[in-house]
């Protein structure tokens, strides 16, 4: 079994001292940085599987340190971060971070963010036509859905929404990559449409808005298909 590498890059060390305790207790290999230089060094030598990277570091924005991981590797980033502004969030996402937690947070939502972005480094064994998240399936070659083991009657574009989500599970799909996907670039701003969307959605997939175990809504942002309800 794979003991994943999680590089720890933060300046406080009471950060590091609860994190190294929770992600080896959870069977993690922990490294730990607490400057840009020092995180440059630890990924080229140990070549860490996921990166947890506080913004505000001593030797500059944490922001510098995701476009050099991402000018030669796709290994997932969690940001943290105490920049709650929603612009922040989106700049963050459009650089390249995969996800973000927001301080103060729990270690509990942590792990389990950590453990939905190194899921894409396992096989999945499902055949590459065949998508299945939350007793949702897709059939892309014949666009036939299944909820439940009951047949899922869905319009093109509900199709095409699920599709996008149920690539990546549990990630945060931008609401501006939807609309222009499904609806097309000059629709970019149109948000009203994707919230109809929804909403029919959450009808036939037995999903409270004010629960949301299916589609998790991300406001401003974007949209999320959940892998466990």
């Amino acid at each position: 079994m794979t003991s994943y590498k999680i590089l720890v890059i933060d300046d406080e060390p009471q950060i590091h001292t609860f994190m190294r305790i929770s992600l080896v207790a959870e069977g993690f290999v922990y490294l730990g940085a607490s400057s840009i230089a020092t995180a440059k060094q630890v990924i080229q030598q140990d070549t860490p599987h996921l990166l947890v990277l506080d913004l505000g570091l001593p030797d500059g924005d944490g922001m510098d340190l995701v476009n050099h991981v991402r000018a030669t590797s796709n290994t997932p980033i969690l940001i943290l971060t105490a920049r709650d502004e929603e612009d922040e969030k989106i700049r963050l996402l459009e650089a390249g971070a995969n996800d973000y937690l927001s301080k103060p947070f729990g270690i509990r939502e942590l792990i389990a963010r950590v453990k939905v972005l190194l899921r894409d480094l396992v096989n999945t064994h499902l055949p590459a036509n065949l998508l299945e998240t939350n007793d949702i399936k897709l059939e892309i070659s014949t666009n036939q859905a299944w909820f439940q083991g009951e047949t899922l009657a869905l319009t093109k574009k509900e199709f095409a929404f699920l599709r996008m989500l149920m690539t990546t599970p549990d990630k945060l799909v931008m609401q501006e990559e939807l609309l222009a996907k499904i609806w097309g670039v000059t629709h970019t701003r149109d948000s009203h449409y994707l919230r109809i969307l929804v909403s029919q959605l959450r009808k036939k997939l037995k999903d409270n808005a004010n629960d949301q175990r299916v589609i998790k809504t991300e406001p401003g942002l974007g949209y999320r298909l959940l892998s466990d309800r």
